[in-house]
């Protein structure tokens, strides 16, 4: 008959396409990149309010007090002030960058690995891992940064200490109308990349230490005889590289936030360079300024970390298994 003639027809056709599409994606490069797209996605998702209660704390000064508390209650102050709403300001654009900029990372770092391997398939040492994350985190944050100061700008643009009325609270900019009014107010292209320096200088070690510790420590926790941990080994894992590699660069994060808000209204830093800044701030407000947020940072970097690392795997994992 017809039909079962033109069904006979068209399923080779699909089968060769299926075929083609599973042994891309189960590239390891392909699958490294897909992977942290979904990894970036979940981490961000999973500590929002926790982040954005960071950068609150990273950017108040002297005369800014209103979120000088512990983080239980800041976080209750964003709930009764905001809602939900408050709680999660600013994630959305954080996924649409995080996305891509996870995706850049894992898929980049496989990729320099190519490069630094002795041999085909042979293990990196400590060094070398350290430069291809570094690498990894420089060519991430390039692609991305217009989305990270904008995210920044959106997480504070509602809290207290910013000097707005009910009326303008209620009309606050998205993403698009932020970006564009940057670049159209504050100096065209360069003023989506204000602060990239800091930001390199604070992304580069991070992400080098991020790696590094995080295999020697996958490493240390496999058992013996087997090619891979236990899925709450992995958490653990992930949880410990995002602590020790967040804490080692911590200063370069705050001096990133304050250079994204150093032109903004109502936010109070005019510094004039990334010297300017480190005097003032300690000047100012003394070692701790270089540490303002770090509690809620660590608060969230173990759930983040260990999330972000497990969903990584599952997922690179399940597209490489597409190959078989």
């Amino acid at each position: 008959m017809p039909g079962s003639d033109s069904q006979a027809v068209s399923k080779p056709d699909r089968s060769p396409a299926l075929i083609r599409v599973r042994k891309y994606f189960s590239q390891p490069v392909v699958a490294a990149f897909c992977a942290g797209g979904v990894a970036g996605a979940v981490s961000r998702t999973v500590v929002s309010p926790l982040e954005r209660q960071k950068i609150i704390m990273q950017l108040q000064n002297k005369s800014h007090a209103e979120y000088k508390t512990t983080v239980w209650k800041g976080l209750q102050k964003m709930w009764a002030e905001e809602g939900w709403r408050g709680l999660m300001r600013g994630n959305g654009t954080n996924c649409v960058r995080i996305v891509p900029y996870s995706a850049v990372q894992f898929g980049s770092y496989n990729f320099y690995k190519k490069f630094a391997e002795p041999t085909p398939g042979a293990d990196l040492s400590a060094l070398r891992r350290l430069l291809c994350g570094g690498l990894a985190g420089i060519t991430s944050v390039t692609f991305t940064y217009p989305l990270d100061i904008v995210r920044t700008r959106l997480s504070i643009q509602s809290a207290s200490f910013v000097a707005l009325t009910e009326a303008q609270r209620k009309v606050l900019p998205g993403m698009w109308t932020t970006m564009f009014t940057m670049y159209r107010t504050e100096g065209g292209f360069s003023a989506l990349y204000r602060g990239i320096i800091p930001t390199v200088a604070g992304v580069a070690p991070y992400v080098g230490l991020n790696f590094m510790t995080y295999e020697a420590v996958r490493t240390y926790f496999t058992p013996e005889g087997e090619k891979n941990p236990t899925a709450i080994r992995k958490l653990a894992a992930g949880a410990i590289s995002g602590a020790v590699a967040q804490t080692c660069t911590y200063p370069f994060d705050v001096l990133r936030r304050r250079f994204q808000v150093n032109t903004m209204a109502n936010v109070g830093y005019k510094y004039k360079s990334i010297w300017d800044a480190i005097s003032i701030i300690a000047r100012q407000e003394g070692f701790k300024g270089f540490y303002k947020g770090i509690v809620p940072n660590l608060l969230k970097v173990a759930p983040s970390m260990a999330s972000s690392w497990l969903s990584f795997e599952l997922t690179r994992d399940l597209l490489v298994s597409m190959q078989d």
